[in-house]
């Protein structure tokens, strides 16, 4: 089996989740076995993943997994519906506030049912002593079952979490304890497991590395890591042998623009040092893969494979001349974080404004919640001092982009460091053209400098706005590039992707924990 792992696969997803599931697809359409195997417990996982199109019989959960609802069906759970184990109670519907209040005969608080507005779906239950403390928070699956409880200490603190079985036998136990910051924090496990063993662990890693071992029981699987934190040390580890694959999704080294010399990516360092007990390491451009093993002859399996898909009914598909887009209109699709780089980008706004008044910014993503949303504020405070306030608009995100491609004639690309950058590549198969800071790695390959787009050298505001400016006007040149940019997308067509899959899928057929039988 092919396993891709991740901590989970939320609502909101960054383009490591985005990447996964055109890899999906991609297995989907040549019927590849694969299966999401996911960390971290969530309600609304099962919900998540059927909206993202995986199926149940595509994912295990590690919790799911222990608990035995890896395949529930969905059920509707409503407030009034939830046995409280007492008798003799008042039912309060706040609507408005998505919850039921329940009280004793006496008056008395017994608990709070959350629910879900709009089907009335129960979320959680607080359970509140004779004398109104709270000792209990439950937890619902999205499809109708109790799965967590959190046991509350007298100061309001959750002290220990239990995992249940759909019998109602809790299977996982997590204990929290203050450490010596005074903060709270987990400080073991506890594992009844399928078999009735019981093992302990220190930490939720040591947890998840035996997880795998018990999905790898009978060995010889393919895993391939996209959140490199998450299992890097576990897969030097396994018990039975396998291939295992270290995806990078971004620039393994600190500083990009020296891939060869700079300090090591954190994310990545520890999977680099130990390079020579991965079966291999895939990166997403041809460079990267170059530039790994010129700094890490250890490393000797290295593969390029594109994260980046271009469906055939998008290649195919009628294309949109520049002059029916909106003129001046640029987009960037990223998310609101430091690491991206976005006050370059409107700073080069201000600039072609200066002499194309028509243009716009529109900035699709996420704001980062790091430090109070300080990019999101920092990027605000530029808009208003450059006076930009109807010029870049803020549209957060949203999972369908096709609007926003068919009517854009410039993306615009200023980050400090990328892994491939998909919605660059979205942007290009749909028409618009790439202009770009020359940063590793990806958009310094998928836009050719003067092709399908400009790539100006980094950092360089005025030389980013000249080319912007430029395109706006030679509205031939605009054309041309256009037509490029549908062109050049052809190289990452389903076709030309699946035959680098082939590649390290047969390599993997030869190999027996990454040494060739």
């Amino acid at each position: 089996m092919n396993y891709f792992i991740n901590f989970g696969m939320p609502a909101s997803k960054s383009g490591i989740e985005h990447a996964e599931l055109k890899r999906k697809s991609l297995f989907d359409k040549h019927k590849e076995p694969y299966c999401f195997l996911l960390r971290d417990w969530s309600r609304d996982l099962h919900t998540n993943t059927a909206n993202a199109g995986i199926t149940d019989e595509h994912l295990i959960n590690m919790f799911d997994y222990y608990q035995n609802t890896c395949h529930v069906d969905q059920a509707q759970l409503l407030p009034e519906e939830v046995d409280l184990g007492l008798k003799d109670l008042k039912y309060d519907d706040e609507y408005k506030r998505n919850r039921v209040l329940v009280s004793r005969a006496d008056g008395r608080l017994a608990a709070r049912i959350n629910y879900v507005r709009e089907t009335r779906q129960v979320v959680s239950t607080e359970l509140f002593d004779g004398v109104e403390n709270l000792y209990q928070v439950a937890f619902y699956d999205s499809r109708g079952f109790k799965s967590l409880i959190q046991w509350y200490t007298p100061d309001n603190k959750i002290g220990n979490e239990e995992w249940l079985t759909l019998d109602g036998r809790p299977v996982v136990k997590a204990f929290n304890k203050k450490g010596e910051d005074g903060k709270i924090k987990q400080t073991g496990w506890i594992l009844t497991d399928r078999k009735g063993k019981r093992f302990q662990f220190d930490t939720i890693d040591a947890f998840f590395e035996h997880f795998i071992n018990d999905v790898n029981e009978s060995g010889k699987n393919v895993f391939i890591l996209d959140r490199s934190l998450l299992a890097d040390e576990a897969l030097i580890h396994l018990d039975k042998p396998a291939y295992t694959v270290m995806h990078l999704h971004n620039s393994h080294a600190g500083d990009a623009q020296r891939p060869m010399d700079s300090v090591m990516n954190n994310n990545y360092e520890y999977a680099l040092v130990n390079g020579a007990k991965y079966s291999a390491f895939v990166s997403a451009t041809k460079k990267q893969a170059v530039d790994v093993t010129k700094r890490f002859p250890y490393i000797t399996k290295s593969f390029d494979i594109p994260v980046g898909i271009v469906p055939d009914d998008v290649l195919n598909r009628q294309r949109i001349l520049s002059k029916n887009r909106i003129f001046g209109k640029v987009i960037a699709v990223a998310r609101i974080a430091p690491e991206k780089n976005l006050d370059n980008l409107v700073r080069a706004i201000a600039i072609v404004h200066k002499q194309t008044p028509e243009v716009t910014l529109d900035l699709y993503g996420y704001p980062d919640a790091t430090n109070n949303y300080a990019e999101k504020k920092k990027i605000e405070k530029t808009i208003k001092e450059l006076s930009l306030e109807d010029v870049v608009t803020f549209k957060g995100y949203t999972e369908n982009l096709e609007s926003a491609y068919n009517t854009a004639q410039i993306f615009g690309l200023t980050s400090i460091m990328e892994g491939f950058d998909l919605s660059l590549l979205e942007a290009i198969s749909h028409g618009v053209v790439g202009v770009t800071y020359d940063v590793n790695y990806g958009p310094n390959e998928i836009v050719e400098d003067g092709v399908n787009g400009y790539v100006t050298p980094y950092g360089d505001i005025k030389a980013l706005a000249e080319k912007i400016q430029s395109l706006f006007a030679d509205k031939d040149k605009m054309q041309q590039m256009s037509t490029n940019a549908y062109e050049s997308a052809k190289r990452y067509s389903e076709e030309n992707v699946w035959h680098k899959w082939q590649n390290l899928l047969q390599d993997a057929e030869k190999t027996e924990g990454g040494v060739a039988k």
